[in-house]
């Protein structure tokens, strides 16, 4: 074989290796990528000739496959369905999925590896296989009272059991209707869509965990904690209280909106009615790296790991002084999801331990069989046992007696705390409030995106105080 042809072959078994190692990639390792594009419609037309298990609740469906005469052999069905889009998520020929519909799809269109001998079984018989169905943690109880509290206004409430982190209310308003996606008809569904989409309000957004918003004076909990844990203070600790507080390297005066003095206050006082200055001075003194670790250890700046539609929650990486002092009552740059408000009061009624959220409790084979369920799952221990019952005093006195006494509950003892932040001064700011409840054990975090023109914390107790009572109150 003289030169040139033997370079041409060489350069022939090259390519063709070339093509057999692309092939073996694209079949072993892109393949999920490639069967899960929603472009890819030999799938998307297998999987609605497929009966999808149920999202459930108890033994009720909250989401469910219907047999149709239309051109899909089936057609995903949503009853309740305003009340519950938040957790179901929406199920969509031509736009996807969302929520459960979307984090547990192969076990509900029944293609999970774990139901393999299923598919087998079904198949050796002659059977179309069938999706496995989930059972939802949601309390219908507490998910009626959050979304009745809100009374259109919008917002999100999340109510977690903080013993186990299991989710017992989970709403975001304004909310839509995944029946008008989930439809065979699809010109229909892109109409809606495009209505959806283009809709001011936002109806898609999922306010309750994956959105992100300023916390403001909610935030004190971290910051309180913070300095507890790094300063040994305690809850009648004395700390700087100013009527005016020069923020360092700034030109920025930051105030009180309730008299806190002018001189000293105990912690617990500072927290029961929500002094900035003292806080900001907290911040100050504990700096920035403590607070930014404490931050953390409640799930700031992480991305953990759950079945709940999750946004990470944010604490800036660097701050100057002036910076830090805002960070220390929520705002500047920092921002949390209302899941991870309610994952910080969860961890303080927990004696620190911080459980890991989450939304299906089981996954069940069309014969009911368990497929898998979830165990409670510790993300880690964030503060000192003694610390977080220091923190549940204040919060406690918080509601007895300070800016949370609308969240009081004749024979309940509630813990909780309000906020308002404000992220920009042309509209209205934030409202926020999280409690918690020793009996029934269920952390809360209510936040109403347009609280109208308070801009105290009187603002968070006035309008969220009473809906995470009303929700703690239903699980009673």
């Amino acid at each position: 074989m003289n030169g040139p042809i033997r370079k041409v072959a060489v350069l022939a078994a090259v390519m063709i290796f070339a093509l057999l190692a692309n092939l073996t990639y694209a079949a072993v390792v892109r393949y999920p990528d490639l069967n899960g594009d929603v472009r890819n419609r030999r799938v998307r037309d297998a999987e609605f000739a497929r009966d999808r298990g149920a999202i459930l609740i108890g033994n009720t469906p909250l989401a469910q496959s219907k047999a149709t005469n239309g051109r899909f052999r089936y057609q995903r069905s949503y009853t309740q369905p305003e009340l519950y889009a938040s957790v179901t998520g929406w199920y969509s020929y031509d736009f996807g999925s969302s929520g459960l519909e979307l984090n547990y799809t192969r076990q509900l269109a029944g293609t999970d590896d774990s139901q393999a001998i299923d598919r087998l079984i079904a198949t050796l018989s002659g059977r179309q296989p069938k999706g496995a169905s989930i059972t939802s943690t949601i309390d219908p109880r507490a998910q009626q009272a959050a979304f009745d509290g809100l009374a259109g206004r919008k917002g999100a409430v999340v109510a977690l059991d903080y013993e186990t982190g299991a989710v017992l209310a989970n709403v975001s308003l304004p909310s839509y209707d995944p029946n008008l996606l989930a439809t065979n008809d699809l010109s229909r569904a892109k109409t809606s869509w495009d209505s959806l989409v283009k809709d001011p309000d936002g109806p898609l957004k999922n306010r309750a965990s994956k959105e992100i918003y300023p916390p403001g004076s909610v935030f004190k909990l971290v910051t309180a904690s913070a300095a507890i844990e790094r300063l040994n203070l305690t809850p009648s600790s004395k700390i700087a209280s100013r009527r005016a507080l020069a923020l360092p390297q700034s030109s920025t005066v930051l105030t009180n909106e309730i008299d806190c003095g002018n001189a000293t206050v105990s912690l617990e006082q500072a927290l029961m009615n929500s002094c900035n200055t003292a806080f900001a001075q907290l911040g100050l003194d504990t700096g920035d790296q403590a607070l930014r670790d404490q931050a953390e250890k409640f799930g700031f700046n992480t991305e953990v790991t759950t079945d709940v539609p999750w946004a990470t929650s944010r604490f800036p990486d660097k701050t100057d002084r002036a910076q830090l002092a805002l960070s220390a009552i929520g705002q500047y740059d920092v921002a949390a999801s209302p899941l991870q408000m309610a994952m910080v009061a969860s961890a303080i009624a927990n004696d620190g331990k911080l459980m890991e959220p989450y939304l299906v409790s089981d996954v069940r084979a069309p014969n009911l069989q368990l497929v898998s369920s979830h165990h409670p799952t510790a993300i880690g221990q964030v503060m000192k046992p003694e610390t977080a019952q220091m923190m549940q005093q204040m919060m406690v006195r918080v509601v007895e007696g300070g800016t949370g006494t609308r969240a009081q509950v004749s024979g309940l003892v509630i813990g909780g705390k309000t906020g308002t932040a404000q992220s920009d001064p042309a509209r209205p700011p934030y409202a926020w409030f999280v409690a918690f409840s020793e009996d029934p054990k269920v952390a809360v975090a209510v936040f109403i995106e347009e609280a109208g023109i308070e801009r105290s914390d009187i603002a968070g107790g006035r309008l969220a105080g009473p809906i995470a009572a009303q929700v703690i109150q239903a699980l009673r």
